[in-house]
């Protein structure tokens, strides 16, 4: 194995200096540092981790900080998926890795010294790790434990939930402004009674996407039917159900907007079992832009999100902060919408 001290000798510096180059490059020369690295590939050295914790007293770890309940199926979202190796590819390209903190029923029953019910436990669990920071998917029911995690001091990067701290920011895409956008283009086809599937209650994007429908409408000129909302919680079978209990009502929508693409797959497939063509009956709108939004008939009309590029803007958050004090501002990412078959106007 290749040593710290053979690559020194080779380039003509002190261990020290080679020390530095891998844990606090911005103290040596551009010059020396590719030098140093140049050797180091050549030779495939690689710096022990574990020293570098001691010495830095932080690990080159990111903790993810998630929900994993296999009763639970946010774990096995596709947008979720795409995002998080968008987010280990951004963070493995700068030494960096992610280090799963499960913390679901499962995982509290294993280790009932860990919960996100004592925040403070887990924040003293990251420190006894030395992690260099903490990346948090919220799963709707951790708000307590996101502001302890915020205010401890460690870099705290959250994904599509309001985080602030001392160094803590959030990333987002704006979920607001897609959905308005979405009952715009519907209402631009000529649809009046434009309906809604909801996300969840208490989830921060799914109460954006509401609220950007009701934009939409007034941005339209139409009024807000409450009887055209119905909730589902971002998942087919919820989609199936929120069509069904729309179709059955008095006055039935010719358009829905439903908060994610799984539900829309969930609307479609009960618009067909309701002998309903779509568009020609029923026009449908989702959101995320996952891969089975194009390979459904007919292709469903999306409002897309940058999965890779919302993975990618979490890592920079990261990064900034573990090189700077403070924490950068928060990211919001644009959306855009995809026209296919489903909404009847298929560009």
């Amino acid at each position: 194995m290749v040593t710290a001290r053979e690559v020194a000798q080779l380039c003509g510096v002190s261990v020290a200096t080679v020390s530095r180059v891998f844990n606090r490059p911005a103290t040596v020369s551009a010059t020396t540092r590719e030098r140093v690295e140049r050797v180091a590939r050549d030779l495939d050295f690689s710096p022990n981790e574990s020293a570098r914790a001691l010495s830095r007293q932080q690990s080159a770890m990111v903790g993810l900080v998630w929900d994993t309940d296999h009763r639970r199926p946010g774990w096995r979202h596709p947008f979720l998926q795409d995002l998080l190796l968008g987010l280990k590819s951004a963070l493995s390209s700068h030494g960096y890795h992610l280090l799963l903190l499960a913390t679901s029923d499962d995982a509290r029953d294993r280790h009932p010294g860990v919960s996100l019910a004592d925040p403070i436990g887990y924040v003293s669990m990251t420190r006894r790790h030395h992690l260099a920071g903490l990346v948090l998917i919220d799963s709707g029911t951790d708000a307590d434990a996101f502001t302890a995690f915020a205010q401890s001091g460690l870099p705290c990067v959250a994904l599509d939930v309001a985080l602030s701290g001392p160094r803590a920011t959030h990333v987002t895409s704006d979920n607001a402004g897609g959905a308005a956008e979405a009952v715009r283009h519907l209402a631009a086809l000529g649809h009046r009674r434009i309906a809604t599937i909801t996300g969840p209650r208490g989830n921060a994007p799914a109460a954006a996407r509401t609220e950007g429908y009701r934009r939409g409408l007034a941005e339209a000129g139409l009024p807000v039917s409450e009887d055209l909302v119905v909730g589902g919680d971002f998942y087919r079978e919820s989609g199936f159900v929120g069509m069904r209990r729309l179709l059955a009502r008095k006055e039935p929508p010719t358009a829905v907007f439903a908060a994610s693409d799984e539900m829309a797959v969930g609307a479609l497939l009960a618009a067909r079992a309701a002998g309903l063509r779509v568009p020609a009956d029923l026009a449908v709108v989702g959101f995320d832009d996952i891969e089975v939004a194009s390979l459904v008939d007919p292709a469903l009309t999306t409002v897309a999100q940058d999965k890779p590029g919302f993975g990618t803007a979490a890592a920079g958050a990261m990064l900034a902060m573990l090189e700077n004090a403070g924490a950068p501002e928060p990211v919001l990412l644009p959306t855009k919408l995809v026209v296919r078959d489903s909404c009847g106007a298929r560009s």
